[in-house]
């Protein structure tokens, strides 16, 4: 009678076996993944912007009498670009990233909103004094926006100067974070000098200044610098874009209110 072979030992039971809800726990990265994109989406972004407001330029032309730009053409030129800019920052972040969500830190908090706030009402004090001081230095021609000389002495439909004030209110502050303090951000700090990384404050400093640099207007650089400080600190604070865009749309709100009331005919300067 042939002695009983000894049995092989069972391995013990493991709680990270692949499949169990350990080994799940184990295998999931903690929080989404770091994005691939980096600061030349950036500088892609911003060429998308600079080509798209030439390409509309072009597109629209100039009035063949030497006149006043159409308030439709103004509308477009002024929106367009941005938009379209934005929207490809976002694409961005969703095919080299985590979505605009996780990669641009936009997320809703009433925190964040107030935070905004506050930082919108220092925007709108700093920004009062810098422009009562600049158009004090350079004259109130050479201080005026851009978008204020093109549609001065213009009379605008209510319908068209509504939806310039709500672009210049909420839209387009949403869109220009989108660039500067969600993608450029996102992208200054993802850069490395040496072994070290770049911090949220040399975020800050970065955006800041491509901020007022990049909307190509020399002798208001200045000014927009003032302009730009508490927004980037909404953002610098908070950690996320949400108290940005509200401390920008807070910083807006005045500005665009004259324009739509000069584009109605109600206050002249």
């Amino acid at each position: 009678m042939t002695p009983p072979q000894p049995r092989e030992p069972v391995p013990e039971t493991d709680s990270t076996v692949a499949g169990s809800p350990a080994a799940d726990e184990v295998a999931a990265p903690a929080g989404p993944l770091p994005h691939r994109w980096g600061f030349g989406a950036f500088l892609f972004v911003e060429a998308v912007l600079l080509a798209s407001a030439a390409f509309v330029g072009v597109l629209l032309g100039r009035p063949a009498d030497g006149g006043p730009i159409p308030v439709r053409d103004v509308l477009i030129g002024t929106m367009a670009p941005t938009m379209i800019a934005a929207f490809v920052a976002l694409v961005i972040t969703k095919v080299r990233g985590n979505g605009p969500f996780a990669d641009l830190r936009l997320s809703w908090r009433w925190d964040d909103v107030k935070i905004g706030l506050k930082f919108g009402v220092l925007g709108l004090v700093c920004t009062s004094i810098g422009a009562f001081v600049w158009t004090r230095l350079v004259g109130e021609q050479r201080a005026t926006s851009a978008i204020s000389a093109l549609i001065e002495d213009q009379p605008m439909s209510v319908s068209a100067a509504v939806t310039m004030f709500l672009y210049l209110w909420l839209l387009g502050p949403i869109c220009e974070e989108i660039i500067y303090r969600g993608l450029l951000w996102g992208a200054t700090e993802r850069l490395q000098w040496g072994k070290e990384k770049w911090g949220r404050v040399a975020a800050f400093v970065l955006s800041t200044a491509v901020f007022a640099v990049s909307h190509l207007e020399p002798l208001r650089t200045t000014l927009l610098l003032v302009i730009a400080v508490p927004i980037g600190l909404a953002r610098l604070v908070t950690g996320r874009l949400l108290g940005s865009i509200v401390a920008h749309q807070m910083n807006n709100f005045l500005p665009a209110l004259a324009i739509l009331l000069t584009a109605l005919g109600l206050v002249t300067y």
